[in-house]
């Protein structure tokens, strides 16, 4: 009997939710069993749940605490732990999940409430690599420099990044004893790199992932590729990155400011 076939003959759904009422509180876990609609993804699930805020034993109960944005993969916001693996909960469907499901927040960030994390972690990194195009003044300056086909192919890939945290999730160098800024910082720095006006601040993002919590940390687990779910090519980036921070220790060895 497929997983359809079981929760149209059930009727309902039934969820196991970790639980946390503010940053410093102990973890539990809470089940709920909500009415079984097609088409249902654990988004539209945990909404149900906040109408009826009431668990499996009919104790009312606190809505759940989680953060989404657009619903459909493009704000990366609705980032948790779905029966183990890290992913979007608006595209989880609850016809292609085993019951019951686990709900869980993502361990790699502190935990607000609930499944709802503080992602500034991640933030942060991007902020210290210089993870933008820098253009001085508000004017018109014209028209943007020309990239060839072939580089914005693949920097469109690496654009593709929804900030989620979800390959930090699935990065064992990514915790709590470590400064790793993780495989997303890492990729949006070859992103920006790239770009003709971004390349002005090359040897300063470069730099940036040099030193501690840089490259160095990555341990080559490749679990970040896996997990993406916008199939970014990380480990690529995290190769090219290789190369071109081998160059530039090369260039400050040897005193010289030109790019590669």
């Amino acid at each position: 009997m497929t997983v359809k076939e079981t929760m149209t003959e059930q009727k309902t759904i039934t969820f196991i939710i970790s639980r946390q009422d503010e940053l410093n509180s102990e973890s539990y876990t809470e089940e709920f069993k909500i009415p079984y609609r097609p088409n249902m993804n654990v988004i539209s699930a945990l909404m149900e749940i906040r109408r009826n805020p009431y668990n499996a034993r009919g104790e009312k109960t606190t809505p759940i605490s989680w953060d989404m944005g657009c619903l459909e993969e493009v704000c990366g916001a609705c980032s948790m732990v779905i029966n183990g693996k890290p992913r979007q909960s608006c595209t989880a469907l609850i016809d292609q999940l085993e019951q019951p499901i686990r709900l869980e927040p993502m361990k790699t960030f502190p935990v607000v409430r609930d499944l709802q994390v503080d992602r500034s972690r991640m933030f942060d990194s991007l902020k210290k690599v210089k993870a933008w195009i820098p253009i001085d003044g508000t004017y018109d300056l014209g028209p943007g420099p020309r990239m060839p086909e072939k580089k914005r192919q693949w920097a469109y890939e690496l654009s593709k990044c929804m900030t989620c945290g979800v390959c930090l999730e699935a990065c064992p160098n990514v915790n709590s004893k470590s400064d790793f800024i993780g495989p997303a910082p890492l990729s949006q720095v070859r992103l920006f790199n790239a770009h003709p006006t971004g390349a002005m601040n090359k040897s300063e993002r470069l730099e940036s992932i040099m030193g501690d919590g840089g490259l160095a940390s990555c341990g080559n687990s490749q679990n970040c590729v896996q997990a993406c779910p916008k199939g970014i090519p990380l480990t690529t980036s995290i190769a090219a990155l290789n190369r071109d921070t081998s160059f530039q220790m090369f260039r400050g060895f040897f005193g010289s400011d030109k790019e590669a």
